[in-house]
């Protein structure tokens, strides 16, 4: 249920209220009695996400990051990088650049 803040403009009295949303703005002062409610515009609360499964890496166990990081070492292939001329040229055993599409 969101939180609504109020302000009597009769007397000077703010507080919040638990209601629903589909609730009517309440009219009546509970301190001094007159009808002279006004509902304020808050900035309202941030969203707290709570339990797992938001993202699936944000809550990895540690076996699988275990599993994962042999999965790496093992299969990970790395392009091999050589020196032309001075210059670094990534990709095949001929040295020359593939275009890119």
């Amino acid at each position: 249920m969101p939180t609504y803040d109020y302000i009597c403009e009769n007397c000077g009295y703010e507080f919040e209220q638990f209601q629903t949303i589909a609730a009517k703005p309440l009219r009546k002062c509970p301190k001094c009695g007159e009808t002279n409610l006004k509902r304020l515009i808050g900035a309202g609360a941030g969203v707290i996400f709570k339990g797992p499964g938001f993202y699936e890496t944000d809550y990895r166990s540690e076996s699988y990051k275990k599993g994962e990081k042999k999965e790496k070492d093992t299969s990970g292939k790395k392009t091999e990088k050589k020196k032309t001329q001075g210059k670094t040229v990534a990709g095949t055993a001929t040295g020359k650049r593939q275009p890119t599409t």
